[in-house]
């Protein structure tokens, strides 16, 4: 019983670690992809373009994972620790992997929006981004420190 028991708690684990990652990597990806986008636009270098993505995925993230606690009548303050604490570590690894990927990925940052090879490394990067925070989430969330959605 006892192993079954096991097996369901980590199966449990999981699902919440995949479900938080992917609601990580909503945020970022949003932030990061216009972030990316309005630097290319504005003719921005490269580095300030990622720290834009990087400052808007930081936002974005932080954003989508305090409406539904500030629906749950939280106050701004309680939702934003609850947040801070629970996604920081997450979105900082999430969004450094992307940033890597974008920049060691030949080509993507100078590429133009319509472009094949950006959007590859768009998605080169997402992807990347979620398979770095996945194990930060699960650890996070065998902690007890990320919240039950």
């Amino acid at each position: 019983m006892n192993k079954q028991h096991n097996f369901y708690s980590e199966k449990n684990d999981s699902k919440l670690a995949f479900s938080a990652t992917w609601h990580c990597l909503t945020g970022c990806g949003i932030g990061e992809v216009i972030g990316v986008i309005l630097g290319i636009m504005l003719g921005l270098s490269t580095l300030i373009s990622l720290i834009i993505g990087v400052v808007l995925g930081f936002l974005f993230g932080f954003l989508l994972g305090m409406i539904p606690l500030l629906r749950a009548n939280k106050k701004f303050k309680e939702a934003f620790k609850i947040i801070f604490i629970s996604e920081f570590v997450s979105i900082a690894v999430m969004e450094t992997a992307e940033v890597l990927i974008e920049i060691y990925t030949p080509g993507v940052m100078s590429a133009g929006l319509s472009s094949p090879i950006f959007w590859l490394g768009m998605l080169l990067a997402l992807t990347g981004g979620f398979l770095a925070a996945y194990p930060v989430n699960l650890y996070l969330v065998k902690k007890g420190v990320k919240h039950q959605h």
